[in-house]
């Protein structure tokens, strides 16, 4: 399926169902008393969030969907039926937007989550609701009101526990086929990966049976930023993640010296979002395997340890340092799911009281194991 992670759609929230204007009759008895019933409500429209969808895919190939509209009431004080209300599908991380006037609607968040975004129409009054003391017989009813008509934009940001980010071909896709049981493409070129892809962690050790969702997130560029390259489309699936892992190819042909390579991926993110370069990272140096014998390990260990940076170096293909890896991801994750919420930038942190005393971190404790 191919995978959407932005697009609109037309909703129509159902009419209200008028009222009914009615008197009870009998044989030589034309006017028995008022009984005209009310009409029912309009459907609704809901946003209902679903754990097992990735993609916006099958709202971008259906645009248009409307609730049913109310009954109209009938006689005997009868009441018409409530429209069927309509509940619309969505991937969790998913923002609603109203196109036509820029109105953030909702974010849908939990699996199984119902958020109403468009009510129907109200009910129409029979004439009994216009009985009174002084008006025995009342003609008069109210028609049902109109449902909602929005242009309803949509836009995927995924959910994950640790996000991966890297410039091309630094193996972020064969890192997390080598930790979870997601498949992404995986070839020696740039740009393999087009579209994030989601995997399970599961824990071993003394975290048995834990996990922990991780996102590959497609390769950056300098200037990524600024939209160069598949640019900030794909830099908005890191905004949910409570840790950011950089990871690096510090030992391939091309010589990227693996400081600079991670210092330059975090001006990516900080110029995009701030507090994106401030969220709980990790730095991994991948593709240890094709480090020559002579390699100055010391050397690495001391330039990241300069600038007290969590550092793993690991291989996917021999799988050396992976259950570290997890083990320091799993203990990371556990803390921030704890503090129970983060910042998506530095102005939301000054302003929002909840997070008064909470610290911005990005480096390690100066006693932290650099896993090296």
């Amino acid at each position: 399926m191919k995978f959407v992670d932005q697009t609109e759609i037309w909703i129509t929230s159902g009419n209200g169902g008028s009222g009914m204007k009615s008197f009870r009759s009998g044989k030589n008895a034309p006017k028995m008393g008022v009984d005209g019933g009310d009409g029912g409500r309009g459907g609704h429209v809901y946003l209902v969030g679903n754990a097992q969808l990735n993609t916006l895919s099958s709202l971008y190939y259906k645009q248009t969907y409307a609730a049913k509209e109310g009954e109209k009431g009938g006689t005997n004080g009868r009441t018409g039926a409530n429209g069927e209300d309509l509940f619309i599908s969505m991937p969790l991380g998913t923002v609603a937007t109203d196109l036509d006037n820029g109105e953030k609607l909702c974010e849908v968040l939990e699996d199984g989550e119902a958020i109403i975004v468009a009510e129907g129409g109200k009910r129409g009054l029979g004439n009994q609701r216009f009985l009174s003391s002084t008006h025995q017989a009342p003609e008069e009813f109210t028609y049902g009101g109109p449902g909602r008509i929005i242009r309803l934009g949509l836009e995927l940001k995924v959910i994950a526990d640790v996000g991966f980010a890297g410039f091309p071909n630094a193996g972020k896709s064969t890192l997390l086929s080598c930790i979870t049981a997601a498949k992404p493409k995986v070839a020696d070129y740039p740009f393999t990966t087009l579209v994030p892809h989601l995997g399970v962690v599961q824990v071993n050790g003394p975290y048995s049976d834990q996990s922990f969702v991780a996102a590959d997130i497609p390769g950056l560029i300098e200037g990524a930023s600024e939209g160069k390259g598949l640019g900030f489309e794909f830099l908005k699936h890191l905004e949910r993640t409570k840790v950011i892992v950089y990871v690096i190819d510090g030992f391939s042909l091309s010589k990227v010296d693996p400081v600079k390579a991670y210092q330059s991926l975090r001006e990516e993110l900080y110029a995009y979002n701030d507090g994106l370069a401030a969220r709980k990272s990790v730095v991994v140096i991948t593709k240890s395997d094709l480090a020559e014998d002579d390699y100055d390990w010391v050397r690495l260990k001391n330039d990241f340890a300069a600038i007290n940076i969590v550092t793993h170096v690991v291989s996917s293909v021999r799988g050396d340092g992976l259950e570290e890896l997890k083990r320091t991801l799993y203990g990371i994750v556990q803390e921030e799911k704890q503090h129970g919420y983060f910042a998506v930038n530095s102005e939301e942190q000054e302003s929002d009281p909840y997070l008064e005393g909470y610290e911005f971190v990005c480096r390690a404790p100066e006693d932290a194991h650099l896993g090296l």
